[in-house]
């Protein structure tokens, strides 16, 4: 199976931190249990923090670095499990939360027991690095703290992008956005008459699809088509972008959609034919995963005068 956090890179790292720390916190959930304290992980920091001095919530918050909405309701389940009372602090009306006689107990065999346990079967699984990774995961926290990550690029903007169905009234965009880049670089092809002139029999009809992307203010500006081919495989063809729209990202959202479309028809394979010429098209093909394959243009290279390159999806 695909492991989508890891391939994704940089920009699932929160996701894949989490994971990380839910695999870890189930393994610290057996060692609490196996000691016989009615503890979750997410408490252990609270035991800690409380034991060297009643707090507030707001306190807790700091120490701890979470929101306030889940200290206090990992207060509320320490509370009714007997484990911390709340008490009066120096201003009467501030309330402050402690560790009970119970509580005392859970944190002596936390701190003599559990954390010493984990602490050495992290150290083992760190053994496998070969940096200090709880230094800069540190490095990391401390970094964030000082700019945000958001603060590190640019303001978020609104998509002006839109995706659009097929409807008869796309019919002749659908035409004059393909026929523009064919003649701009090559000749229009019989087979290319033949499905753009008649895009629901020749794509529509037989189960394929056709998408169009809208930009705010310039209207249906590209399109591309997925064409049942049979057993299941269907071609992503007939995909442009007008000139005048080019460099607002339009191919690279379209594609994408496409793709997430063909993956909910079923396509295998899911394949595109394509000329050599068109190099940046080929660029957007293989940043989004295609990959050229010589069986491909084995059995459908024919279909194109004009085709040398053949490429196949590998999710």
């Amino acid at each position: 199976m695909t492991d989508i956090l890891r391939e994704a890179g940089p920009v699932f790292l929160g996701s894949r931190l989490k994971r990380l720390a839910e695999r870890m916190q189930t393994e610290a959930a057996i060692a609490i249990t196996e000691a016989g304290l009615p503890c979750q992980p997410s408490h252990m920091a609270l035991l800690a923090a409380l034991a060297r001095a009643p707090q507030s919530v707001t306190q807790l918050v700091a120490a701890i670095g979470t929101s306030q909405p889940g200290v206090t309701r990992a207060v509320g389940q320490l509370t009714r499990l007997g484990l911390v009372a709340a008490v009066p602090g120096r201003d009467q009306r501030q309330r402050l939360v402690s560790l009970t006689l119970a509580g005392e107990e859970a944190y002596a065999a936390a701190l003599t027991d559990i954390w010493p346990r984990m602490e050495g079967a992290v150290r083992s699984l760190l053994e496998c690095l070969p940096r200090d990774f709880v230094g800069e995961l540190g490095q990391i926290e401390d970094a964030l703290a000082a700019q945000p990550l958001l603060a590190r690029v640019g303001p978020a903007r609104k998509s002006p992008l839109r995706l659009r169905e097929y409807s008869e009234e796309h019919a002749q965009a659908f035409h004059d956005i393909n026929k523009e880049w064919i003649e701009a670089m090559f000749v229009l092809e019989p087979v290319d008459r033949e499905v753009l002139e008649n895009p629901r029999e020749k794509i529509i009809a037989p189960g394929g699809t056709i998408l169009f992307v809208e930009a705010e203010g310039l209207g249906v500006v590209g399109t591309c088509a997925l064409k049942p081919t049979g057993g299941g495989g269907y071609e992503l063809t007939k995909m442009g972008v007008l000139e005048s729209a080019r460099g607002i990202g339009a191919g690279a959202f379209l594609l994408a959609a496409t793709i997430a479309r063909a993956q909910r028809l079923g396509a295998e394979p899911l394949y595109l034919l394509t000329n050599k010429t068109c190099a940046a098209a080929i660029h957007l093909y293989e940043k989004l995963g295609f990959r050229h394959d010589a069986g491909i243009m084995a059995d459908y290279g024919a279909r194109y005068a004009r085709c040398d390159v053949a490429m196949r999806y590998l999710p």
